[in-house]
């Protein structure tokens, strides 16, 4: 998927005894969004940024060691070994062959690293050149800014894919807003960046600039942008797509102090896992303190500060612990930190409360289990047809205020909630709506220039694909019945050439699934943790697609 960015300059960072402005070059391709204003909380924006940036860079994916000189050192004395090997053995004649080859291939291997060895000497001063001076060039993709009513909010994505970050800011965390446009545009975000956030002092003034000049500059001087065509794998997209998909699912929620997330930060320092299982094990008791358990070591922390207000008890276990660590920077700053948990082996987020800034870091359910494949939250998410009229009396609505509920929508737009919470699903998996979990709010983030093509990655794994043909052979039936807690169940049978399936569901008031089961062999080895399978998804399909037309049947 291919991405045009130009910026007008680079990011520029001035630095003086009594001030300091950051000023983020913003993509001049994209409608026009900028902001001005002067810090008023320094410290706690300097070590939030910081952690932002810690997630930038981030990469815990496996690397082997690199042995390449080992190689090299063992094919150039292969030959010695092999002879030194078979000298008690072979007359007199065969070691001396074997030492003019030996000779020979010495002299052929000499030849072969003097003439590879200016290749060799720039490719590895080129590979350290832009890891230590220009990481930029690593990053795939660009942090997004986007300037809202009531805050302007970072977000990236780790290099891995398994973690997503978002910084929030309100405007009080400035002093001074001297002008702003909402909208949302991608910025220059150079590595160079994170060396002056660490020069940001509380005695000086720092004054953040997404810079407005560059869109006001002539079409004749495009020599002075730096345009950047990146082509982005849709991994990337999906994961920012998957992201907003899985914050609007049910979570188990609780606070923890900033002291456990420094104890929980304390074990992983200390300790180093050598095998597994290396799962953090939550146990929570309704009225009771938080527990976590750290495996293998079985070593506990009581989080007395803590208490778990739930109604029911639950345990969860969650992998890629060490990814926890990026929120050491903020707990001098935080007050405290929410944790919403989707179960065992799923996602987590943790929400950094700092008064008026807020950091949510959300981890995939383990680092090799990225956002972008294994997930599938947004076939999770709701997902009822909604006729594109309504979608763009919703989206319109929403952009109205930039943000809100879908009670707030409904109310406004007299449109049932149902519709609007489906169409601002569909909108939140195309990439224009973002799913705010700090404010329980949906808000408008259109995450590309252009709108994202939305086909192209409508069927990005093979079970919905399998689902939509499912409806289209009309080889559903299903019962609909209503709980007293106002949730759904159903209860279907999927025809198909070899058999029949029996998936059931339980969908509750906000459209989301609660529970799903089917004798399908998909279910039988993956649960819920790949998502629904194409039996689930093409009963709720149909039921939907009955809703709509007001055709709900037994």
């Amino acid at each position: 998927m291919l991405f045009t960015y130009r910026f007008a300059g680079n990011t520029a960072v001035t630095n003086t005894t009594q001030m300091t402005g950051l000023s983020f070059a913003p993509d001049t391709l994209r409608e026009s969004a900028w902001f001005i204003g002067k810090l008023n909380r320094k410290l706690a924006f300097r070590e939030a940024m910081s952690a932002l940036h810690d997630v930038v860079i981030s990469d815990l994916r496996f690397k082997p060691k690199d042995k390449t000189d080992y190689k090299e050192w063992v094919a150039r004395n292969e030959a010695l070994f092999m002879a030194q090997h078979m000298a008690g053995y072979d007359m007199a004649g065969t070691n001396t062959r074997i030492g003019q080859i030996r000779e020979e291939l010495t002299a052929i291997r000499a030849e072969k690293l003097r003439a590879l060895a200016p290749f060799n000497k720039a490719k590895r001063a080129y590979f350290d050149y832009i890891y230590h001076k220009d990481r930029n060039t690593w990053i795939v993709l660009d942090p997004v800014i986007t300037i809202h009513p009531d805050e302007l909010f970072f977000e990236c994505f780790s290099q891995d894919e398994s973690t997503y970050a978002r910084l929030g800011c309100n405007y009080n965390v400035f002093k001074e807003v001297a002008d702003y446009k909402c909208g949302t545009t991608n910025v220059d975000y150079s590595a160079g960046l994170y060396e002056e956030f660490q020069k940001i002092r509380d005695y000086k003034d720092t004054e953040l600039k997404v810079d407005p000049s560059g869109f006001a500059v002539q079409t004749t001087n495009e020599e002075e942008y730096k345009e950047v065509k990146i082509d982005l794998p849709d991994s990337w997209v999906r994961g920012f797509l998957q992201v907003s998909s899985a914050m609007t699912l049910p979570t188990i929620q609780f606070d923890l102090h900033p002291m456990d997330i420094y104890s929980l930060c304390l074990i992983l320092r200390k300790f180093k896992e050598k095998k597994g299982p290396r799962a953090l094990r939550y146990i929570l008791e309704p009225g009771h303190p938080v527990k976590i358990v750290f495996e293998p070591w079985g070593k506990e922390i009581i989080c007395n500060r803590s208490i778990y207000t739930g109604a029911v008890r639950q345990e969860v276990r969650t992998w890629g612990r060490r990814r926890l660590l990026t929120l050491e920077r903020l707990i001098p700053v935080a007050k405290k930190f929410t944790v919403h948990l989707l179960g065992t082996g799923l996602p987590s987020v943790y929400i950094a409360d700092m008064g008026d800034m807020n950091f949510t870091l959300g981890l995939s359910g383990w680092t090799a289990n990225d956002w972008s494949q294994a997930g599938n939250f947004d076939l999770l998410a709701p997902r009822m047809n909604v006729d594109d009229k309504t979608k763009q009396l919703v989206f319109n609505g929403l952009k109205q205020d930039w943000l809100g509920t879908a009670e707030q929508l409904s109310r406004k737009l007299g449109i049932d909630t149902a519709s609007v919470t489906g169409a601002l699903s569909l909108y939140t998996q195309a990439g224009r709506v973002i799913y705010d979990l700090n404010k329980q709010v949906y808000r408008v983030r259109e995450l590309s220039r252009e709108p994202l093509p939305v086909e192209t990655l409508r069927f990005s794994n093979p079970r919905e694909e399998v689902a939509a043909r499912i409806l289209e052979q009309k080889g559903v039936k299903y019962t609909a019945r209503e709980l007293p807690d106002k949730s759904t169940q159903l209860n279907g049978t999927i025809k198909s050439a070899k058999r029949n399936y029996n998936p059931q569901m339980v969908i509750d008031a906000d459209e989301k699934i609660k529970s799903a089961t089917c004798d399908c062999s998909f279910y039988a080895e993956n649960k819920l943790y790949k998502g629904p399978c194409e039996h689930m998804l093409a009963m709720r399909q149909a039921y939907n697609a009955g809703r709509v037309n007001g055709l709900i049947e037994g």
